[in-house]
């Protein structure tokens, strides 16, 4: 069984890409990108490596 992703925050995920934390919330309420997960309390929690291949085959799907 492969390794469970580590999930981390909206604030987190958006410091490893170098943006702020609110436009990642504006482009996942927009649908531009999706979280792994949503707890209960209706957090955002994000697989970095699912993130960032979403945000390049959207980059390249803009580009053609």
């Amino acid at each position: 069984m492969p390794p469970r992703p580590k999930l981390v925050s909206t604030g987190v995920a958006a410091a490893e890409l170098g943006i702020d934390r609110v436009t990642l919330a504006r482009w996942w309420r927009a649908g531009l990108v999706e979280p792994e997960f949503v707890t209960a309390g209706g957090h955002a929690r994000w697989d970095m490596d699912k993130l960032r291949q979403s945000l390049r085959e959207r980059a390249r799907r803009e580009e053609g």
